[in-house]
């Protein structure tokens, strides 16, 4: 077996969180999976793998975007986020998380891979005290803000029902969400989901989901004097009508 097992009960899972943003409707993504095997059969939540013997972290969770979702891409960002390794995460197997996030600067066609029914891109919204997940009827809730980690995993059985992410994929993505906002202000790697280069219109547009306000509230001119040093400027938009707004890409 090429699964890392230790004494039979620790098994390591890559969970990997993908964003991206639609340009139709000015939305960032996740992506989620509905699962097909096991006892998660038919739940959705975040797309997972099994680290094996003879691959590192890295390159397990490329493997997952090829495996998972029948994605081979040859150009995107990723990086590792946190270990998650409560001994109530799982009730059969001890199992660790070591998650990552990926940013895919376009909404590739997705078709489901190995362990997966269905994958499909959820659009972000957000409420007072965590952010909703929505596909068509489907809608999903990060953790609450309210929720302590530890309180979490004390009652995780309150958060399986088919209401619910798998696992404790509502709190993995809790911190994905923190770590992305809490980096605002001085690494924006989430703007890499708008491709080589963007408008500051778009990544207002990106930076207002995180910061839970509605777009036209972060004023241009403001948001220029605040941000624009972590931004380089490339070059001007071309092919729209009106003033050509000025084209960036992340410092």
């Amino acid at each position: 077996m090429d699964d890392i097992k230790i004494n039979n009960n620790l098994v390591i899972n890559i969970v990997n969180i993908i964003w991206s943003f639609d340009s139709s409707t000015n939305k960032v993504l996740v992506l989620l999976v509905k699962n097909s095997l096991g006892q998660d059969t038919d739940k959705w939540g975040l797309p997972t793998t099994i680290l094996r013997a003879n691959e590192n972290a890295e390159e397990a969770s490329l493997r997952l975007i090829r495996e998972k979702i029948g994605i081979d891409l040859p150009n995107f960002y990723t990086e590792q986020l946190a270990t998650f390794s409560n001994i109530k995460r799982t009730t059969n197997n001890r199992e660790i998380a070591l998650s990552y996030m990926t940013y895919l600067p376009y909404m590739p066609e997705l078709k489901a891979g190995y362990g997966a029914k269905d994958v499909q891109w959820f659009s972000v919204n957000y409420s007072s005290d965590n952010f909703l997940l929505k596909h068509g009827e489907i809608i999903f809730k990060t953790l609450s803000s309210k929720i302590s980690e530890d309180d979490f995993y004390h009652n995780i059985q309150e958060h399986n029902d088919s209401k619910h992410l798998t696992a404790d994929h509502t709190l993995i993505l809790r911190s994905a969400f923190q770590r992305v906002t809490n980096r605002l202000d001085y690494l924006p790697t989430i703007l890499l989901i708008l491709g080589d280069d963007f408008t500051l219109k778009e990544a207002r547009e990106v930076y207002a989901t995180f910061w839970k306000e509605p777009f036209e509230n972060i004023d241009n001119s403001n948001f220029r004097k605040t941000h624009a040093h972590l931004f380089t400027e490339v070059g001007i938009e071309h092919g729209k009508s009106g003033r050509p707004a000025k084209l960036y890409k992340l410092r």
